[in-house]
């Protein structure tokens, strides 16, 4: 019988956490493991991909780019009934499925948020018999967080009900405690899988001197704003892909305004095959968008998003940067031309080459889960 891996991904602004959770989804399913993920996000094209069972609640969003906020579809905050509604249905899923393995993406390090309904879900899991391995599905490099308490409630909920910290990361690139020193107190349940990119993409027929990427698109207008006035003033050959969440008006004006050496779309599935054809990517530090460029090994320039006071991308950049392999412009330098300035800085750095980081944490993460599944007794003992 397979294995059944329950799987939570909740994505609020970005598609970052709904593109890791699909690629581990989907090397679990390679591995022989059946698998139900359950997404609390706006809907994806292309994502989780062929194979993977989806459960797809109402979907919530965030509120503001700071996160302070949940909305719905409409953009309207979400009541005490809705969030009701939602856990009704994850806790009835949950039910429904029996899974030998339950994985939460982020939480408790990160959608706090979503607490409402995750917290009934972990204490049914808790008082089930047999109990199903808990884990957590977390990036390398955290939000840092400021709030008095907070990393201590983190550490607590992790010993209370996580059997498993999964770290997606390479730690010769960086480690857990690195940005959540409290990591110490739980170590023994913490591994590494390596960063989980994509597989190696067909290379491409279509060559672009520059590819800018804005990510999910919900904060990419700055973006996207300053690359269209850039490429006005360049004989350079350019892409901008805005992103699913760009709003509609902003991404009409960017197709019109764009000059005849700028092509704009709003999504690329083939994007990490783009990249194979590029001379500089310009983007945003996401995890999954860094984990592309990595595998295309091609020159980069990272815009890390710093707004509501996210130092993750910014960490990650930073050490990109100290390893040669990227260039960074800050948000609030970004204009046109501080863009066209980064960018010449781009191309005058030396050429990242190869590097020797893992980049095989999908199918390393469903090793690492199929090994704790055996150890552990049988569901029918």
């Amino acid at each position: 019988m397979q294995p059944r891996v329950f799987f939570y991904v909740q994505h609020l602004l970005g598609i970052g956490h709904l593109a890791r959770a699909s690629r581990i989804a989907a090397a679990l399913v390679e591995d022989g493991f059946d698998v139900l993920l359950v997404i609390g996000g706006t809907p994806v094209a292309g994502f989780p991909g062929s194979g993977v069972k989806t459960l797809k609640l109402p979907p919530i969003t965030a509120g503001d780019h700071g996160f302070s906020g949940l909305a719905d579809l409409q953009g309207q905050p979400v009541d005490d009934t809705f969030k009701k509604q939602r856990q009704q249905i994850l806790l009835q899923a949950f039910e429904d499925f029996r899974p030998d393995i339950v994985i939460v993406e982020a939480f408790p390090f990160g959608r706090r948020q979503m607490r409402f309904e995750l917290l009934p879900l972990l204490e049914t899991i808790a008082n089930r018999t047999p109990k199903p391995l808990v884990v957590t599905s977390a990036r390398d490099i955290l939000q840092e967080r400021t709030k008095v308490g907070r990393n201590e409630e983190t550490v607590d909920l992790i010993k209370r009900y996580f059997d498993l910290v999964m770290v997606h990361g390479d730690p010769a690139f960086a480690t857990i405690e690195q940005t959540f020193p409290l990591a110490r107190t739980f170590e023994a349940k913490v591994a590494y899988t390596g960063l989980v990119a994509a597989p190696p993409p067909q290379l491409t027929g279509e060559r672009f001197d520059i590819l800018v990427s804005a990510g999910g698109g919900a904060a990419g207008s700055a973006l996207a704003a300053s690359t269209i006035a850039a490429a006005k003033n360049s004989d350079l050959k350019w892409c901008l892909i805005t992103g699913p969440n760009l709003p509609e008006p902003e991404f009409r004006a960017a197709v019109a305004g764009a000059p005849k050496g700028l092509s704009v779309f709003r999504f690329r599935e083939d994007f990490a095959s783009l990249l194979t054809g590029v001379r500089l990517s310009v983007s945003q530090a996401g995890y999954n968008t860094v984990c592309d460029v990595l595998r295309a090994g091609c020159r980069s320039l990272l815009v890390p998003f710093s707004a509501g006071g996210e130092t993750e991308q910014t960490a990650r950049a930073e050490r990109l940067e100290a390893l040669g392999l990227a260039t960074i412009l800050t948000e609030d330098a970004l204009t046109p031309t501080g863009l066209s300035t980064a960018i010449e800085r781009a191309f005058a750095a030396p050429n990242p080459g190869r590097h020797a980081l893992d980049l095989d944490g999908a199918r390393k993460s469903a090793q690492l889960l199929r090994r704790k599944l055996e150890l552990r007794p049988s569901r029918s003992a």
